[in-house]
């Protein structure tokens, strides 16, 4: 019981946090119009800062198979989930392939940002969440080509995307790990950016909250029930099931055996509201997906990680 009340309370401050930047949303304190200026600023900076400030003096991440391993998982769990959104898809009693599409896309990307990103933090510390941020490379390479390729869209206007911000602070911070750059960088530098990390995954929340509460009118439970089901048994259950199976068996590293026990019980991504607007999908079966796999994973995320930990045997 201990176990499972440490990881409720890990995950309720990232639930609360995502329902202020809803209610805030409701009552106009943070409008639409700032999305854009607030969402720069948190890819932009905040998030490479707190990456930088994960990699940086990061053990594990001085290990090879940390940093070569974790990628190739991260684009296989994706690939392998839409391969099972594809599969599961004919229980939602859709025959409209664009719905199907976009229900294989729900089903197969998980949240693998600002919900995991404190959890991990949390159960397990800042080598296990350098090793994330390594992992979410190959995650964001599926996003922007298997994602995208599955909605009928262009993946090759998609991979365009891929090198953002975070990815270019990942891709600059690892060599300067391997060199111990914390050894000779001044010290301004490591405070500027943990000072500036600490605010990335309050302030993502508070914008993932946001753009869920504009989801929201788009949203209704009495329409599209059998689609809802779907996404949240094959999203928050037999998914997660498989993932489990490869963090039991695959020969890793005990950080990357965590990061998969915490990311196979993540809901569906916030950003494939977008990804279907943008490249041919169906924007509200996308938001019946988020709505209900975000609201019920509140249940199954504790239950989810404990679980795992205990299979995993970590």
């Amino acid at each position: 019981m201990n176990e499972f009340a440490t990881v409720l309370n890990a995950v309720l401050p990232v639930f609360c946090i995502m329902v202020t930047g809803v209610v805030i949303r409701k009552i106009n304190w943070l409008t639409e119009e700032a999305d854009h200026s607030l969402l720069k600023l948190t890819i932009n900076v905040l998030s490479p800062a707190l990456i930088f400030d994960s990699i940086l003096k990061n053990e594990a991440l001085k290990q090879p198979s940390n940093v070569l391993l974790p990628p190739l998982v991260g684009f296989c769990t994706i690939g392998l989930g839409i391969m099972a959104g594809f599969l599961l898809g004919k229980f939602s009693g859709s025959k409209d392939q664009k719905v199907l599409r976009t229900l294989a896309v729900s089903i197969g990307i998980y949240n693998y940002g600002y919900i995991p990103v404190p959890l991990v933090t949390t159960l397990f510390g800042r080598e296990t969440l350098g090793v994330l941020f390594v992992h979410n490379i190959g995650v964001e390479i599926a996003f922007w080509t298997l994602g995208v390729a599955a909605l009928g869209g262009n993946a090759g206007r998609g991979w365009k995307k891929f090198f953002s911000p975070p990815v270019i602070a990942i891709l600059i911070a690892l060599p300067l790990n391997f060199l111990n750059a914390h050894e000779f960088l001044p010290q301004f530098v490591l405070v500027i950016a943990r000072m500036l990390g600490q605010c990335a995954v309050p302030m993502g929340i508070i914008m993932v909250g946001a753009m869920m509460a504009d989801d929201l009118k788009e949203f209704n439970w009495t329409t599209g029930w059998r689609l809802i089901t779907t996404s949240c048994v094959a999203r928050l259950v037999l998914v997660p099931f498989l993932f489990l199976l490869l963090a039991k068996f695959l020969p890793c590293s005990r950080e990357l055996k965590q990061i998969i026990i915490v990311v196979v019980a993540m809901p569906t991504a916030t950003f494939i509201v977008i990804l279907a607007r943008l490249h041919g999908g169906d924007p509200a079966t996308a938001v019946r997906a988020l709505v209900s796999t975000s609201a019920l994973s509140l249940l199954t995320i504790p239950i989810w990680i404990r679980l795992g930990i205990r299979f995993v045997g970590l």
